[in-house]
């Protein structure tokens, strides 16, 4: 956005008042921006030690739990910031996800988006629709935020207990833990399936790092953990949660996309 608004002030009052709509010129500009953001955050990524997860959010307001019943009560279920979103998101092509954001969400007719994208319309239409069957196939049925708030609850009390039943019952069979350490920590390169392997790599990582202390928060507007050591964030999870049980977490280890956790929670506890 700073950089539009730069390209719009660098022109003179001439070359401004030349712009029959300085709204959809504006709009142009900042699409196009975006594909070229986009085009090389995934080269970049192409080249990034171990898997990328997108940076978890703390809520504006975040907190520690105080009381059984104040992770339930603060959860708010935004589909725009969930983490299984945002990765879907991730996995899309650039054109795909201007095209299907500008499209789906801000309900620009497919012929501007053309304009934007450089594509023609109907070629704007199939990408919107790609970035659609991409959203479906990785939607999992909702699941009220009392019930994920309890189940994630449950998950830390017996990964505290190191109760190993307790926690392989609250993991799908076929669970899959996505660690990003971005090379900077150790964690696994590669996504971690099954209930029984999850629980291993858990209890290993408790053992790795001394003075571990699990706090509830709320992460990309879901219910989540975070491990800290020694008053600092070492690890944020977030959860996607069908049903009784938790599908796939995701565990950002990565320092450089941690930093807001430890201040954040700091001063809540304060």
């Amino acid at each position: 956005m700073q950089e539009t608004h730069v390209r719009w002030y660098g022109m003179s009052r001439q070359q401004q008042d030349a712009i029959a709509s300085p709204g959809a010129w504006l709009t142009k500009v900042a699409g196009r921006l975006c594909l070229n953001l986009l085009s090389s955050a995934r080269a970049r990524r192409e080249t990034y030690v171990g898997e990328w997860i997108p940076e978890p959010l703390p809520e504006p307001t975040e907190w520690v739990s105080s009381r059984p019943a104040d992770l339930a009560d603060r959860v708010t279920l935004d589909e725009s910031v969930n983490m299984a979103f945002l990765v879907v998101l991730e996995s899309m092509t650039p054109p795909e996800r201007v095209a299907f954001i500008l499209h789906d969400v801000f309900r620009y007719p497919f012929a501007e988006v053309a304009d934007i994208v450089g594509r023609t319309p109907a070629a704007c239409r199939q990408l919107a629709s790609s970035a659609r069957r991409r959203i479906r196939a990785a939607q999992a049925p909702a699941t009220p935020a009392s019930r994920q708030a309890r189940i994630v609850r449950g998950f830390k009390q017996a990964w505290e207990a190191k109760d190993i039943e307790a926690l392989i019952d609250l993991l799908a069979p076929d669970a899959t833990v996505t660690s990003d350490g971005g090379g900077l920590v150790s964690t696994s390169l590669r996504p971690v399936e099954g209930a029984e392997r999850i629980v291993r790599s858990l209890v290993q990582l408790e053992g790795t790092i001394r003075n571990l202390t699990i706090l509830e928060c709320t992460v990309n507007g879901r219910p989540g953990l975070i491990a800290q050591q020694d008053g600092v964030t070492v690890s944020v999870y977030a959860f996607e949660v069908t049903g009784d049980r938790i599908k796939h977490i995701w565990a950002v280890r990565n320092p450089d996309k941690l930093r807001p956790w430890t201040a954040s929670v700091a001063a809540r506890m304060n």
